[in-house]
C-alpha cells in the first residue's frame, strides 16, 4: 500500500480508543504495520480486525510495567522484524484539586504520563538504531505549556514530558532518530465526554479538536521530524502567550471562564441531544487522555 509509511513498523501505546486508535488507523491507511498496545485486549482486537490482522500485532499490557514493555518490544521485533516508529500516547488524568485526589491517582499520573514514556523511549532506542533510524513521537498536552488550577499533577507530568522530549531531540540530533512532541488542547473523545462534568470552564475557553486531527499531527511529526506541534495551532500560541505573560492571563481569566462556561453548556446540551448521559469515567490508564485543562 502506497503512503508515507509504507513498510514501516509502528508502535502505538494507548491504542484502545481515542487518539491512539485514530493514530493506528491513519498509520495503517498509509501503509504501516501497527503494534497496538493498551490494557484492554478486547478493544485492541476490535481495532486490529478493523485494520487487518495481517498488518497488526495486539499486545495487551501496562505501559508502567518495564518487563511487559520489554516483552512487547521483543514480540514486535520477532513478528515484524524491526521497529521504525514509537508513539507514546498512553495517558491518565485524575481530575480535581490536589487535596481532592487520592495519593494513588497522583502517583499513577506520574507513572503513566511521564515515567512510562521516558522508560519506553530508552528501551526502544536500540531497536530504532538497529533499524537504521526512526522516530519517537510523544503525546503531551497544552497543559504542559501553561499551568492551570485543578490539574497540578497532570500539568506537571506534561511539562516534564515536554522538557524530556525537547532535550532528547537535542541528544539524538544527527543520529537519524527524531523526537517530536504533539500537544493537544481539548479533544472530543468518549473518555472526555464521560468526564465532562469534571472539566473546568477555563478548559472550554479554548478550541476543541477531534482525535483524528491530533492523529494527523502525530503522523506529520513522524514523517518530517518537526520537534513540536500544538493542536490546534491557535490554542498553542495562546497558551505560550499565557505562560510568558502570566499577569495578562490572570486579568483575562474571568472573561475566559465566562466564555468557557457558555461553551461547556453548549457542548453538554449537544451531547444530550445525541442521547449522551455523563457517567463516571472508566479509568483505563492505557487510553490517550491528553486534553488541556
Amino acid at each position: 500500500m502506497a503512503g508515507r509509511f509504507a513498510d514501516k513498523r509502528v508502535i502505538v501505546t494507548g491504542a484502545s480508543s481515542g487518539i491512539g486508535a485514530a493514530t493506528a488507523r491513519q498509520f495503517a491507511a498509509e501503509g504501516a504495520c501497527v503494534v497496538l498496545v493498551a490494557r484492554r485486549n478486547d478493544a485492541l482486537e476490535a481495532i486490529a480486525c478493523e485494520i487487518g490482522a495481517d498488518r497488526t500485532l495486539v499486545v495487551a499490557g501496562d505501559v508502567t510495567d518495564p518487563a511487559a514493555m520489554q516483552m512487547m518490544l521483543e514480540r514486535t521485533r520477532g513478528h515484524f522484524g524491526r521497529i521504525d516508529i514509537l508513539v507514546n500516547n498512553a495517558g491518565f488524568h485524575a481530575r480535581g484539586q490536589l487535596e481532592q485526589c487520592c495519593p494513588e491517582d497522583l502517583a499513577r499520573m506520574i507513572d503513566v504520563n511521564l515515567k512510562a514514556p521516558v522508560t519506553l523511549s530508552r528501551m526502544a532506542l536500540p531497536y530504532l538504531r538497529r533499524a537504521g533510524g526512526g522516530a519517537i513521537v510523544n503525546v503531551a498536552s497544552l497543559a504542559g505549556r501553561v499551568p492551570g488550577g485543578g490539574a497540578a499533577t497532570y500539568s506537571a507530568t506534561k511539562f516534564g514530558l515536554r522538557a524530556f522530549s525537547l532535550s532528547l531531540a537535542e541528544e539524538l540530533e544527527g543520529s537519524g532518530i527524531t523526537v517530536s512532541l504533539v500537544s493537544p488542547g481539548l479533544v472530543d473523545t468518549q473518555f472526555f465526554a464521560d468526564q465532562v462534568e469534571l472539566v473546568t470552564p477555563m478548559a472550554f475557553s479554548q478550541p476543541m479538536s477531534t482525535a483524528e486531527e491530533v492523529a494527523e499531527q502525530i503522523l506529520a511529526c513522524a514523517s518530517d521530524g518537526r520537534r513540536e506541534r500544538a493542536v490546534p495551532q491557535l490554542a498553542g500560541w495562546l497558551c505560550t502567550a499565557g505562560y510568558l505573560l502570566p499577569r495578562a492571563r490572570r486579568l483575562l481569566r474571568p472573561w475566559l471562564q465566562r466564555r468557557g462556561r457558555a461553551r461547556k453548556e453548549q457542548y453538554v446540551r449537544r451531547k444530550r441531544l445525541h442521547h449522551f448521559s455523563p457517567a463516571p469515567p472508566a479509568r483505563d490508564a492505557s487510553e490517550g487522555v491528553s486534553d488541556f485543562r
